[in-house]
């Protein structure tokens, strides 16, 4: 095998399927990308057998074949070699040579053939969403996930159209995130669970373009995405989904519409006097006309008043302000809507159209 490539074509495709790369696993030749040239064009694929990447890669074929080559040391490779023209040729031993100006690389290959090809995957239900609106949509909800949880199910998310609307929710017991979005197109009814993993190496090699498109297909095991020159498979995690909706209320005692920018000001200065790892909550006092931001701690306190429009009742709450920040920045509205019931109930932040909805648990505090 001969392959000439580009030095950026070919570290934005090792970028690319590196995600699907496993850091530990039993079996080595998961710890590697393969190289396929067999047909007329060049495929790059990482498998981690829960995930699969495979793109197209821009290169000249001089010899076809294929190898799989340990994945971290090429990557390391690649994206220290100079700006330069790379040619990759391997023997009958798949000792793979690596050439770029004055560097030349000799490393042990083994067999594409005991690789793992990605599963095929049955198109049959459907959706087409932009690849700006999906990744904003994951980035917008993912948070809320559990990175590990006895319960896998809070360590992904739930994907469910109905009659022409995605929703996707991230929970984690103490928040959830809820982003309800009308897709144009196609768009067939399903509720799957996609891995958080899968979601966010996902949005990391999503275009921010709102022209380029992205078809995503359902089956009862896989979640298959194609945009671009790139595929990416994952399972799905299986089981029934939270009942959300029996979570979720209209009613609230006490609504508040704020400046967004003001009120992560406000906590993020909270947060100053608050160590890493202590579970401090901060105090929010809502008056007329008035949101009050409390902390009070080993190291200081802070007292911060900030105007506010309020309908109902005085309240006086607390929150991790982690969980308050997390949601109040992947919001793009310069005010938002926070309603609250009592000091031991969620509160809910959600636009008029309900196309968000935070709802955020409050913790105990002493006043």
């Amino acid at each position: 095998m001969k392959l000439v490539f580009s030095k950026s074509d070919l570290n934005k495709a090792v970028g690319i399927v590196m995600k699907a790369v496993p850091t530990r696993t039993t079996m080595n030749i998961l710890e590697c990308i393969l190289i396929d040239a067999t047909t007329n064009v060049i495929k790059f694929t990482g498998n981690d057998m829960e995930l699969g990447i495979e793109t197209i890669v821009e290169g000249e074929i001089i010899e076809k074949g294929k190898v799989a080559i340990d994945a971290k040391l090429f990557s390391e490779i690649v994206r220290k070699l100079p700006d330069s023209e790379i040619t990759i040729t391997t023997d009958a031993n798949y000792t793979s040579l690596i050439t770029c100006e004055k560097s030349k690389f000799n490393i042990a290959g083994k067999s594409g053939d005991d690789f793992s090809y990605l599963p095929i995957i049955e198109k049959d239900k459907m959706i087409t969403i932009s690849q700006f609106n999906l990744r904003e949509i994951i980035n917008q909800t993912i948070f809320s996930t559990a990175p590990n949880d006895n319960n896998k199910m809070m360590t992904g998310e739930l994907f469910e159209v109905s009659d022409n609307i995605l929703k996707v929710v991230g929970l984690d017991g103490h928040r959830i995130a809820i982003r309800n979005f009308n897709l144009e197109g196609r768009a067939d009814d399903v509720k799957v669970v996609v891995p958080g993993k899968t979601l966010q190496e996902i949005s990391k090699i999503l275009s921010t373009d709102a022209e380029n498109m992205v078809n995503v297909y359902f089956t009862n095991n896989h979640i298959l995405f194609e945009f671009d020159n790139t595929t990416v498979v994952s399972r799905l995690i299986e089981g029934e989904y939270f009942k959300i909706n029996q979570m979720l209320s209209s009613d609230y005692g006490t609504k508040v519409v704020i400046n967004k920018k003001e009120f992560i000001d406000s906590i993020d200065r909270a947060n100053l006097l608050i160590k890493e790892g202590e579970k401090k909550p901060i105090i929010i006092n809502i008056t007329d006309g008035s949101l009050e931001v409390n902390v009070n701690s080993a190291i200081g306190t802070l007292n911060e008043d900030i105007d506010i429009e309020k309908e109902g009742k005085d309240l006086m709450i607390g929150f991790n302000p982690k969980f308050l920040l997390d949601a109040l920045r992947v919001i793009d509205d310069e005010t938002v809507d926070i309603y609250l019931v009592n000091p031991k109930a969620p509160c809910f932040i959600r636009d008029k159209e309900q196309s968000y909805i935070y709802l955020i648990l409050p913790v105990n505090f002493t006043a």
